[in-house]
């Protein structure tokens, strides 16, 4: 009934509009992830430097801060586009919803600004200032990337559970943007699942760097410290984003049920409802997928015969794309277990015998996990949205309500793709530079106290 006071928008475009879209956030979402992690990490690393006076920290954190100036400004790139393609591509929701989710704008702002002044004064006041005021001067960075962050994961809990407004005659009314925002159900559980992943992907991704590096026979202290930090964050995530993501398939399961009949592609609804590793839904089941008995009540309800909601309670038009979101949801379960594993591993090893593991196909598997982490992100991403479709607010507007009239759609299309990948060249470029920069530290070729073993 809310939906209907939308008026339908004729745009043969939009398909490609939410492709657009989506690029956009497949871009832009693993440089969210480091604005959110990497920061700590690097002022962590200075602690140690300051905390023990060894200069191999001190260094790290040094070369890593130039990382984190250069990939702010890619980020930059990346999220004005995005803005502007909330208001360009989607100006129905923008101008219908602007006063409830306006606020969160403005905090993410806010903070983007901050970030980049503190950003600047900590890359370029390691000469100039004394190390407790340099450290201190990093506070700000990690507080910003936190702020700026949960504020637009706020909006995106707000669009998959709406509230803290009324709509009358198709216009919003009696705003509580604190509410709406802050008072979300699915806020929490969203937050704290971005949030670990960000520590997943950022911890995973320079832990494979410097992985790569012993793979090829570099392996001094300097790169035995710069992944060992990075790499135990990482391990230490994995295990618990496990728990989280049952936690958070308990909340879609209340507040989104066709969201979880579309992961599982469960047509009917079902009691005791069973759980289909891979496979295809075609004609209303799943064809080729491995069957778990109970298994989809269990993760959703806890309970063996729990009655789990089916695809056929609503209309045709009102499902999500089926495959997809299942698709992009086994991707993301996956590879997050594989990495739960190696997590597992890894800190079984160094509790256990109080080293680094010695075989290669462990550092092989590091260096896969930082981009195996990066594709995780995304397919939760993909699930997240697409399995949210066809609304753009869940239950009050659709995608095809929301979408401009325009018709230029396919030429900005191609000017973005040809704008990504020369952002991709630069950046590049640019952490090439950065890496083969000389390492001005006495000592740092010195080598480590183990060697690989084959196996």
């Amino acid at each position: 009934m809310l939906a209907a006071a939308f008026p339908p928008v004729h745009q043969e475009y939009l398909l490609q509009a939410r492709q657009m879209q989506a690029l956009s956030f497949a871009v832009h979402i693993p440089l969210v992830c480091f604005g959110i992690a990497f920061p700590a990490m690097v002022l962590f690393m200075e602690w140690l430097g300051m905390r023990t006076g060894d200069p191999v920290y001190r260094t790290v954190a040094r070369r890593w801060s130039r990382i984190v100036l250069a990939l702010f400004a890619i980020g930059v790139i990346t999220g004005t586009i995005l803005s502007f393609e909330m208001g360009l591509l989607w100006p129905n929701f923008t101008a219908t919803f602007g006063s409830v989710f306006g606020l969160g704008f403005a905090i993410e702002g806010f903070s983007f600004f901050m970030e980049a002044i503190f950003i600047g004064i900590y890359t370029y006041g390691w000469d100039r200032l004394s190390p407790r005021v340099h450290f201190v001067s990093g506070l700000p960075i990690v507080i910003t990337g936190f702020t700026g962050s949960l504020t637009v994961i706020a909006v995106n809990a707000w669009m998959n559970h709406p509230g803290g407004f009324r709509l009358v005659g198709g216009r919003v009314v009696d705003v509580d943007p604190l509410g709406a925002l802050f008072g979300n159900s699915m806020l929490w559980s969203e937050l704290i699942h971005m949030y670990i992943a960000g520590y997943m992907v950022t911890g995973f991704v320079m832990a494979g760097v410097y992985a790569f590096c012993r793979l090829r026979g570099r392996w001094t202290r300097y790169e035995r410290v710069a992944m060992t930090i990075p790499l135990t964050i990482a391990c230490l995530a994995a295990p618990v984003q496990v728990l989280v993501g049952d936690w958070i398939a308990r909340v879609i399961a209340v507040e989104q049920p066709i969201k979880l009949a579309a992961l599982e592609g469960l047509y009917r609804t079902t009691r005791g409802a069973s759980e289909h590793i891979l496979g295809w839904y075609t004609g209303g089941q799943i064809k080729y997928g491995i069957g778990i008995p109970h298994f989809l009540s269990l993760l959703a309800f806890h309970s063996w015969n729990a009655r789990v909601t089916g695809l056929e309670t609503v209309s045709a038009s009102q499902r999500p794309p089926i495959n997809v979101t299942r698709l992009s949801f086994q991707t993301m379960v996956g590879i997050g277990t594989l990495l739960a594993l190696l997590g597992l591993f890894y800190l079984f090893v160094r509790i256990r015998r109080r080293r680094l593991p010695l075989s290669k196909w462990f550092y092989s598997a590091v260096v896969a996990a930082g981009p195996a982490a990066t594709v995780a992100l995304i397919a939760g991403w993909v699930t997240t949205e697409v399995g949210r479709q066809p609304w753009v607010v869940y239950h009050v507007m659709t995608t095809a309500q929301s979408v401009t009239g325009a018709s230029g759609i396919p030429v900005g299309y191609t000017v973005l793709v040809i704008t990504y990948i020369a952002v991709a060249g630069a950046m590049l470029w640019i952490l090439r530079r950065l890496a083969r920069s000389p390492l001005d530290l006495p000592g740092a070729d010195a080598p480590p106290d183990s060697t690989l073993q084959p196996a």
